[in-house]
């Protein structure tokens, strides 16, 4: 039988990193919450109407985990009807270029996925 090979020190720290960031900001939703409070704070309810789907229950179960790690901060505005409006605290800003790299990913990636369709398409014989 073959031992598999034992990885450097160097790599199992790079793995731990990167479930680090997958353990805060892993889920279908948290992404999505911080890529819109990346752009501007805003309240509870925008927050719901912006990401797609999510339920009230479900967000605020991830912007509690969202600020419970420092990414988020949560302020009451004393107005009526009590408001709460959330933001990005400055260590929360620090995932700015982590976002932006997302976002051109994202975009090239739908380019991609898009022009291979469409060749695909062509390449296919008519009926």
């Amino acid at each position: 039988m073959i031992k598999p090979m034992e990885l450097s020190a160097h790599c199992r720290e790079q793995m731990q990193a990167v479930q680090d960031t997958m353990d805060v900001m892993g889920g279908k939703w948290k992404i999505k919450i911080l890529a819109i409070l990346y752009f501007e704070g805003t309240h509870f309810m925008e927050l719901q109407r912006r990401v797609n789907g999510i339920g009230s229950k479900m967000l605020a179960q991830e912007l509690k985990d969202l600020e419970m790690n420092g990414l988020v901060n949560r302020t009451v505005v004393d107005s009526r009807p009590v408001m709460v409006k959330y933001e990005l605290t400055p260590y929360g800003t620090t995932l700015k270029d982590l976002i932006e790299q997302m976002e051109t990913w994202g975009r090239n990636h739908r380019k991609k996925i898009i022009a291979e369709e469409k060749i695909k398409s062509l390449q296919q014989p008519a009926s």
